[in-house]
This record gives structure tokens, sequence and C-alpha cells, in this order.
């Protein structure tokens, strides 16, 4: 178990990367797609294996065995070029497949392509002596059958793929025959070879049609309120997220729910926690007003008792996302990004609620209108109240266990001994600093337990010892206040921590112009703009 695992419920990060929207005219979600593509290139991979396999029998066994004449006559050397073709052909569509995982259409007109280039190979090597037997199906008529179920399309493009292929088969029998003329193959025989290939394109259309209801039925299912769920974004142990549209406003959204099938598995302890957890954090983004914070578009539960709520769907990076993919910031963007966040904890302190789970990959870096480089704080799911605010205190976690992610808990969050207030958020956000700045997390350790314990006892190395870029002396000095043991020795809140952030003294400020550079460099030439989406948290 990773130190840095959620305790009471593993949070599954899902980015959908840049992901494309399937098309109006294509009724399959973008989830089903994925695996679609999926499909394809294990079918490249398989078609690998078994041309490696066909070779292997010719080329080998034929060899060891002492082929006789009619063996050495039906399989030479052009035949072994052929096949090798037909390696290279698949391992570049399982490559490619491999890669366009964003592109998962443009893979499945790939896969189609290559459906009848490999039939077109299967052919040659088949009909290089034209066969003279009329019940022998080609091998070509199989893959014609069974391309439609791993590569799913509508069923005009299956049909034009299915017929191309089967045009293989006389093409092939047309130049078999002109280099080995054969007088015993007469016009009945031709029509045999040649038409069950044809029968096989017709009906390579049933499941096609039959495969694009489905996926109409899957989104019919997926409508919720006056949302239409398109793609699946994102999936944790209890619950999903959903890119959607309203459908009258066409307004983009991210759609997180929890379904009761999702619960049946769990005690009636664990499901109250999931559903308190789940019924907090839209409270606490539906109260919220800050616009550093996630905003909440609708909540409720649907007739089949599917908790659910509606937010914005983001453009950008997690802050854990941005240091690992592209290093630790230099201070004044990590004091930049850190004052927004406060921004948003500070409301929800001043309202009384604790956010408890403050991490990097809570904290989004995205684009918002003209602005980039602009903070959004997610995930309020173990939002609590102050306990110095009155008010009733609501348990939501389950017995003899403690909520957070190990390597940006506060101590006191993992002893127990002092009451949780705003200042574990401020010992998060000193962490936060402290991995934006170095690129590593306060403390190492391999376990849960003692990474905790870290908290608990160890005293933290300055991040200018680990920073690959020179770090303030203030900045750094506020920094290891956050990271104080003693409640009462941080500051006391984001708003405070914001107010000390203003005063750190920097050579260089993080300004829109330096953003925007960084923006146009590091993420529009990563994703087309139109293409660029959020990050979504799952409990």
């Amino acid at each position: 178990m990773s130190p840095d695992a959620d305790i009471a419920f593993p949070a599954a990060t899902a980015t959908t990367g840049g992901g494309v929207i399937p098309s109006a005219g294509t009724p399959l979600p973008r989830d089903i797609l994925d695996r679609a593509r999926d499909r394809v290139r294990i079918a490249a991979w398989v078609f690998v294996a078994t041309w490696g396999f066909v070779i292997f029998m010719n080329e080998v066994v034929a060899r060891l065995a002492s082929a006789n004449a009619v063996t050495e006559r039906i399989w030479g050397p052009r035949q072994t070029i052929l096949t090798l073709i037909g390696v290279a052909a698949a391992l570049a569509l399982a490559w490619i497949a491999t890669r366009l995982k964003n592109r998962p259409e443009l893979v499945l007109n790939l896969g189609l392509l290559f459906e009848v280039f490999n039939s077109l190979i299967v052919s040659l090597i088949s009909e290089w002596y034209p066969r003279q037997d009329p019940q022998a199906v080609s091998w070509v008529c199989v893959t014609i059958v069974l391309w439609p179920a791993i590569v799913p399309s509508s069923p005009r493009k299956t049909l034009v793929a299915s017929l191309a292929a089967a045009t293989t088969i006389p093409i092939a029998i047309w130049y078999g025959l002109r280099i080995h003329p054969n007088p015993e193959i007469d016009g009945f025989i031709l029509l045999w070879l040649i038409l069950p290939g044809y029968v096989c394109a017709a009906l390579a259309v049933v499941p096609a049609n039959v495969i694009r209801a489905l996926g109409r039925q899957v989104r019919k299912a997926r409508e919720l309120g006056s949302y239409q769920l398109e793609d699946r974004i994102g999936k944790g142990g209890m619950g999903e997220v959903y890119r959607a549209r309203h459908r009258l406003l066409a307004r983009p959204a991210a759609v997180k729910l929890i379904s009761p099938e999702a619960l049946r598995g769990a005690s009636p302890e664990e499901n109250r926690v999931v559903i308190e957890r789940f019924r907090r954090e839209a409270e606490a983004a539906a109260t919220l007003r800050s616009p550093h914070t996630i905003e909440l578009y609708d909540y409720g539960v649907a007739e089949d008792g599917t908790f659910y709520y509606v937010m914005e769907l983001l453009d950008g990076i997690d802050l854990q996302d941005l240091v690992q993919e592209h290093g630790p910031l230099p201070s004044e963007r990590v004091i930049h990004l850190l004052a927004q966040a406060c921004d948003s904890l500070g409301e929800a302190h001043l309202a009384g609620l604790v956010h408890r789970d403050v991490k990097p990959s809570n904290i989004f870096a995205c684009r918002m209108g003209l602005k980039v480089d602009y903070v959004k704080v997610l995930d309020f799911g173990l939002v609590k109240n102050d306990p110095r605010n009155p008010g009733k205190q609501l348990e939501i976690t389950t017995a003899g266990s403690v909520s957070g992610t190990p390597s940006f808990m506060a101590p006191e969050s993992i002893t127990g001994i002092e009451t949780v207030g705003p200042a574990a958020d401020v010992y998060a956000l000193g962490c936060v600093g402290y991995w934006l700045l170095t690129g590593q997390t306060v403390f190492r350790a391999a376990n849960p337990t003692m990474m905790m314990m870290q908290h608990v006892q160890a005293a933290p190395v300055p991040p200018s010892l680990k920073s690959p870029q020179p770090v303030p002396r203030d900045f750094e000095d506020l920094i290891m206040r956050c990271l104080k043991k003693d409640p009462a020795e941080r500051p006391a809140d984001a708003a405070e921590l914001a107010t000390l952030l203003g005063r750190c003294r920097i050579a260089m400020p993080w300004t829109e112009t330096r953003a925007h550079d960084w923006w146009t460099l590091h993420r529009e030439s990563e994703v087309p703009i139109e293409n660029r989406t959020g990050t979504i948290m799952i409990q």
C-alpha cells in the first residue's frame, strides 16, 4: 500500500487528458470506444502471434519434417515475405493503438483499413496457387465475420470495409491464375471460391447494427435529469465520473455519481460514511462562493437511487501531475498557486469548515476564460465543521479509522490528541508547497503507518536543500512554519497564510505573461485547446 493512499477511501484520479468527444453521428460513448481501441490493440498482437506461428510452421517445422514437393510448391519465399509484411502491419497497428489513447475513433478507422490489408495478404498467400477445392472457405471470411465485434463502426463503414476485404479474394485468384494457369478451375469453382466472402460481408452488417443499437441504449440509459452523460472519465471504488452536457444549454460538465449497485457489497456503516461524504462534498461546494472552489451546478438522487452531483468541467492539470510531468516549480509560481488555494480554503475556514484532504491532486491549475494557472480546489468529501464553531458535529469516518492522505496529514489529524481545525489545512498546504518546490513529499516512508509517524515525530528538511531552484529565505521560513507539529505555531488559517504569502519577497513575480508563455509551450502544444479537459477526483 502506498504511503500516499487515502486512508478512508483510496482516491482514484482520472484524467481525460485531451480526450475526444465522439461525434454527433457516433452513438457509442467514449468509454466503450476506449475498450474497442484496446480490443484492436489485442487483436493486432493476436495477428502478430498468428503470422509468427505460420512462419514457424512453414519455415522451421516443414524443413525438419522434410516437407514434400507439394508443400514446397504451396509455400515459398514470396509467401514468407508476405507473411513478414503482415507481421509488420500488425505491429504497426498495435503501436498506433497504444500511442493514440485519446483518439479511439481514429484507431478504429485504422483497424478497418488493417482488416482490408490483412485480408489481401491472406488471399495472396492462399491463392498464390489457386485452390481447386470449392468447399475450403478462405480465412478472409472468418476475419470479415469477426471483425465488426472487434472494431465497432457504422453499418456503412462496416459494409464498405467488408466488401473491400471480400474483393481481395477474386483479386488474388485472378493474379494466381495469371502466373499459374490452371485449366481445371472452371466458372462454378470460381463462384464457390468468391461468393462466400461477399455473403460474409453482407452478414457483417448484422453485428454492426446490433452494436450500434446497444450504444444508443447505453446513451439513453445515461440520461440524468437535464444532463446527458457522454463518456466515463474516471472510476473509483465507490463512484464514477462522467463527462456530461446539458441538453438545452449545451454546457459541458462533470457528473459524479454513486450508484446503488456500488453500495451493495459494503457494510451499512461503510455505506453511511460514503453517502455522508458524498453529501458533504456537494453541500460544501454549493455553500462556498470563492471562484477558486470547484463550482457545483446540481445535486440530487435519481429515480433509480443513484446519488449524483454536477460540477464544472475543468481544463488543465492537477498539481500532482504538474510536478510529475514538468518538474519542481519556481518559488514565485508556487506562491501564486498557494495564494489562490488559500482563497478557497480561507472562505471555508471562515464558514467553519475544514477541508481535511488538501493535497496536490485536489488542487487544480486550469484555464479559466482568458486566465491560466487559475486554481480550483476540489474534493470537499472529508470536510468537517471547525470544532471552534458551535453546531452539530457529524462523524464521517468509520470507527477506529483516520481520514486523509498520509503524505499530507497534520500530526493532530493522526494522533487525535488535538482538535482538527483550520491549522490542519494550513499544514497540508505547507506539504503541498514543499511538493511544488522540490518534487518530493516532506517525508518518505515504506507504508502509510510509517509515513504518519514521520509527520508526528520527525523534523522536516528545509525545502531549499532539496529544491533544484533557489528558495527565498522568508518563503522557506513560512513553509517550515506551516509544518510545525504544534497547530498553535502555524498560521491560524488559510486567510492568514495568504497574507503572509503576499509579504514574501521574490525577485521576479509570476505574471500573467509568464503564465501564458508556460501554458503555450507546455499545454497547448500537447493537446488542441478544444480537446483539453480536466481531472476529477473520485472517492
